[in-house]
This record gives structure tokens, C-alpha cells and sequence, in this order.
């Protein structure tokens, strides 16, 4: 897959990921009832369509959201009417936003998405191609988003219009990293424990520790190399580096241990006091039994409350 030439900066947010991700889901739960067998829940679901919308300012292309729209298989094409009734209601709310391109579900792009892509180049020339992997692959740290735009290239003589893969970053805002925040920490459907939840949250604690400590690395490494000679000084990557580094938190300073201890000493005063409630309140329940009981033994033997 070639690469794309355009020069434009794609920034693409999370809110598009979740709907995407989302639609796939309730399409694959809707044609795979819990019924089903392991052998036909295991076949592959069909794929998803929408557009994604946002807005272009000079070289740069912002994704801010998504809706579905109805696809014919048959026709290898999208419900036009629909496509249209949809982006006018859009426009009532987001007057400044408009259809950048679509998305669609897949290992790769197929020749098929070509027909939909050119279907769409009436709306807007130079349409983006979103496309979701829902394949779960262990091994891939990358998100399983990839950004294709369409170039002509010249392939045995004939023009031809392909498919070229955009690099893109992700960018939030507020709302979208509480939410998916939020997200993040639903309980799950099965009830899990607390302890189930805390070790979910461990677990992505310290992937994210992993992350960031092995991007260090690779910052050490490219600057020992520059320092060695081995490669050539690039002011403008050194200050990038450098405002890098301003971000990470000093933890050999004086006031870092002085708001750690507090910290720490605080989240254990914590600790101890719930442990104190819980012992009080039991205490208090068990009293209360006891209470009961000589209340009982007081009415036909005459004895006092024990308190």
C-alpha cells in the first residue's frame, strides 16, 4: 500500500473510534444471537458503513464524529436518500461541520470500497476512507484505525484511482477524555468483583507505564547516537525533545517527596478509618444480636440487658 503525497494532517478523535466500534458490535450481536453455536458465532460479521464528518482548516482535516448509513450489497452502494436526509439533520446541529468521507469495517480496503468512494466524490472531492479492524490481534500496540485518501496513479499506462494510506494523531478534547474515561471504567455485565475492576485497572496502569517508558527509550537511545556522532544535529527534533521531557514528571525533587509522603500518608489515614468504620459498624451489629438475645432470655427469667 502506498503512501499518500497530499500533505494534509489528519487529527482524528476518539468519538469516532467508539462509534465505529459500536456499530460493528450491535451489527455482528444482531446477526449472531446468543443462540448460536460456537461454529456460526465464529463466522465473520458483516461489515458496517457510515460517514464521518468534522471540518478542513487549510492542510488540516479534523474527524470529530460519524453516523451509519444503509448499505446494498447487492449494488455495492449506499442508500442515497438516506445519506441526504441524514446530513441535513447533522447540519441543524453542527452548521459548521461537513462529510469529510466514510468509514467501513475490514482487514484491508477492497476493491468494492472503490464504487462507494467514487459514489461520494460528488459531496466532497477528495474523501477520506476510515476503515476499523474489529479482528483482535494481541500483538498490535498501534490502534487498528488506519486513514486511506485516493490518488491517481498510472499502473501499465491506464490512470487508474487507488487507495493511499494517511498517517493521522489522535485529538481530544475535555468531554471526549471524560467519557471515555468513564467508559473505561464501567463495571462489567458479568458482575464482576472490585478486585476484578482493580485489576483492571493495574493492568492498564502499567501498560501505560510500559508505553511510556519504552518512547523514553527510544529518546535516550536517538540522543546518545546524536551525542556519539553517529548521527547528524536537528535543532528543530532537539527542541521538540527537549519540550518533551519538560512534560515528564521531576521526581528527584524535594517537593515531589514532600506531596508524595503527604499523599501517601493521606491515602493511609484514609485506608484506616474506613477499616475503623467497618469494625464499629460490625461491633454495632453484633451488640445489637446480643441485645436481642437477653432481651429475650430477660422476659422469661428476668434478666437485665447485657447493654
Amino acid at each position: 500500500m502506498a503512501s499518500s503525497s497530499s500533505g494534509l494532517t489528519f487529527k482524528l478523535h476518539p468519538l469516532v473510534i467508539v462509534n465505529i466500534s459500536d456499530h460493528h458490535t450491535r451489527v455482528k450481536s444482531q446477526s449472531q444471537p446468543p443462540t448460536a453455536d460456537v461454529t456460526s458465532s465464529s463466522s465473520p460479521a458483516p461489515r458496517v458503513f457510515g460517514c464521518v464528518i468534522g471540518v478542513q482548516k487549510a492542510r488540516t482535516v479534523e474527524i470529530f464524529n460519524s453516523f451509519e448509513l444503509l448499505y446494498d450489497p447487492s449494488t455495492h452502494s449506499l442508500d442515497r436518500s438516506f445519506l441526504e436526509k441524514k446530513q441535513e439533520l447533522y447540519k441543524k446541529v453542527f452548521p459548521n461541520f461537513y462529510i469529510l468521507g466514510w468509514y467501513s469495517t475490514g482487514a484491508d480496503a477492497e476493491e468494492s470500497d472503490m464504487h462507494i468512494h467514487k459514489a461520494l466524490m460528488d459531496i466532497n472531492e477528495n474523501p477520506v476512507y476510515v476503515l476499523l479492524n474489529p479482528l483482535i490481534n494481541h500483538a498490535q500496540k498501534d490502534l487498528p484505525v488506519t486513514i486511506y485518501e485516493s490518488e491517481m496513479h498510472v499502473i501499465d499506462g491506464i490512470p487508474q484511482l487507488i487507495f493511499v494510506q494517511s498517517s493521522y494523531t489522535i485529538e481530544t478534547v475535555e468531554a471526549e477524555r471524560i467519557s471515555v474515561d468513564h467508559v473505561a471504567h464501567l463495571k462489567p455485565s458479568d458482575g464482576g468483583s472490585a478486585a476484578t475492576q482493580l485489576a483492571a485497572h493495574l493492568t492498564g496502569i502499567h501498560s501505560a507505564i510500559k508505553m511510556l517508558n519504552s518512547r523514553i527509550r527510544v529518546l535516550h537511545h536517538y540522543l546518545n547516537a546524536m551525542q556519539k556522532g553517529e548521527i547528524p544535529y536537528e535543532n528543530s527534533l532537539l527542541r521538540q525533545v527537549s519540550s518533551l521531557l519538560r512534560r515528564l514528571p521531576a521526581i528527584e525533587s524535594e517537593k515531589f517527596q514532600d506531596d508524595f509522603l503527604m499523599e501517601y500518608n493521606d491515602t493511609i489515614l484514609i485506608s484506616y478509618l474506613a477499616m475503623f468504620t467497618d469494625c464499629t459498624s460490625t461491633m454495632n451489629d453484633l451488640v445489637d444480636k446480643i441485645n436481642i438475645a437477653y432481651d429475650r432470655h430477660s422476659r422469661k427469667g428476668g434478666r437485665t440487658a447485657f447493654i
